[in-house]
């Protein structure tokens, strides 16, 4: 039997604004990916996302993005290596302390938006988180790009000696290279359940990707993510678990597998 892990983008509320369908959601994946507060989130928004993941049994990770709440973390910033792994290591340590008060163990760190993307092409990015997430402890999965292009994070993460869960986004179309299409461009994100439902399957069962262009591309993962951001985001998970069930895959934390 297949297995794999079905991830979301959590814990993006910040004060009176509500974000997602969190509650919601919850109820279908097997990891959560908690904003840390710099992208998204918020104190009390960190801790009632954790609380609510305990509760539903539900591995939390860390989801740690560049200080850009304005952006959404979907901008590049010009930063150092030391800068970019102390941004990693002070939002993973907020985000653990509250799985601490709530019994929890954090399982994965994920990085989020642009400072995630920025990691497949920019060496000294990738090393600098990476290395961030091992020193705060080396148990941790890290969350990487599936395929090709997430090759450079791979690498590191070998070399650095973290373990790797390769992520893949039924939700995001593919350029026959292997990146995400631009959220600009029409079409990019994928928000029918059923073509997504469809997408999720063939990757997991498959290994494939068809591309925006009708490629099909190599892509090797054992996480899928939906962004909470996404309209139709409970949709989604509801579409894309159903169906991998109904199909033999077993849906599952990434740490019963890869921890």
């Amino acid at each position: 039997m297949s297995v794999i892990d079905l991830n979301c983008d959590l814990g993006e509320s910040f004060g009176p604004y509500s974000m997602g369908f969190d509650r919601e959601v919850m109820e279908h994946i097997t990891s959560a990916n908690v904003a840390c507060g710099w992208h998204a989130g918020d104190p009390m928004v960190m801790d009632h996302t954790v609380k609510l993941a305990g509760e539903r049994g539900v591995s939390v990770g860390a989801h740690p993005g560049y200080p850009d709440m304005l952006g959404f973390g979907r901008r590049h910033m010009d930063c150092s290596p030391d800068e970019l792994k102390n941004y990693v290591i002070y939002q993973v340590g907020a985000l653990d302390a509250f799985c601490r008060i709530h019994g929890l163990t954090l399982s994965h760190v994920k990085p989020h938006g642009k400072l995630y993307l920025d990691c497949l092409d920019r060496q000294h990015q990738a090393r600098a988180i990476a290395e961030a997430v091992y020193s705060y402890n080396p148990r941790l999965i890290y969350v990487a790009f599936a395929g090709a292009r997430g090759e450079l994070m791979r690498k590191v993460a070998d070399e650095v000696g973290l373990k790797v869960a390769f992520e893949a986004f039924p939700d995001r179309a593919y350029t026959p290279e292997g990146l995400l299409v631009p959220r600009g461009v029409p079409g990019a994100v994928v928000t029918d359940p059923s073509e997504v439902a469809e997408i999720s399957l063939r990757v997991a069962t498959e290994q494939k990707m068809i591309t925006s262009d009708g490629t099909i591309i190599d892509l090797e993962a054992q996480t899928l993510c939906v962004h909470g951001d996404t309209p139709t985001a409970l949709e989604l998970v509801q579409s894309i678990r159903k169906a991998l069930v109904a199909n033999g895959v077993n849906v599952a934390p990434m740490s019963d597998f890869l921890g």
